[in-house]
């Protein structure tokens, strides 16, 4: 079973390179476009990531208390075990998400360049002050927009049953803009464990608080 799962990892990687440049292209070049046609641009692509990652790698989820969504803009305060929850979690939301993550992203070949170019809030957790500021002044527009943010409180990936320090910017946002919270917790690392190459199948638990 691990050569077969070490394979159709393999596989689902390999996709995902051939798949990412053209896309992250066709989305740098819809920068002139409003930032809604920005993000529809990258529809396609996280579909098709989704789609690897349930037929290929055999993780699929289950949806707990999705039925505490509010229907106004949201804070998502998200548990983050691995990859699985960034890729995932557009699909499983009803509106239109901005992520805060670390400014190293941005230098990744073709994703990073492509992230660069949405809308989102990308921060220098070096400096906290400032990356604050930023939450809190890009993080109020988006919301004003009907643009859920989302953050992973805990800054970076844990592992299973391990549990980080909390950082309250997210909270504090919410306070600020006077709205809702949504917390949720993710399984993912039963199936994608934390720095582990080779994924397993298996189901996600995905808990709407």
């Amino acid at each position: 079973p691990l050569l077969v799962h070490g394979a159709a990892t393999l596989a689902c990687l390999l996709l995902l390179v051939l798949i990412t440049p053209p896309y992250a292209l066709g989305v740098m070049l819809c920068f002139p476009l409003p930032h809604r046609w920005r993000r529809r641009s990258v529809v396609p692509w996280v579909a098709g990531a989704t789609w690897l990652i349930k037929h290929l790698l055999r993780i699929d989820y289950l949806v707990l208390g999705r039925e505490n969504i509010p229907d106004r803009p949201s804070v998502i305060l998200s548990k983050h075990q691995s990859a699985w929850e960034a890729l995932c979690m557009p699909p499983l939301m009803p509106r239109p998400l901005a992520y805060v993550f670390k400014r190293e992203l941005l230098s990744i070949p073709f994703f990073g360049w492509a992230i660069g170019r949405m809308d989102m809030i990308h921060i220098d957790r070096v400096h906290r002050t400032e990356a604050l500021r930023k939450v809190t002044q890009q993080g109020r527009r988006l919301l004003g927009q009907g643009v859920w943010v989302i953050m992973f409180p805990e800054g970076t990936r844990m592992a299973r049953g391990e549990k980080g320090t909390y950082q309250s910017s997210g909270a504090r946002l919410a306070i600020d803009c006077g709205v809702p919270v949504i917390p949720i917790a993710v399984t993912s690392a039963r199936c994608w464990p934390r720095k582990a190459f080779v994924k397993r199948p298996g189901i996600v638990d995905f808990s709407i608080g």
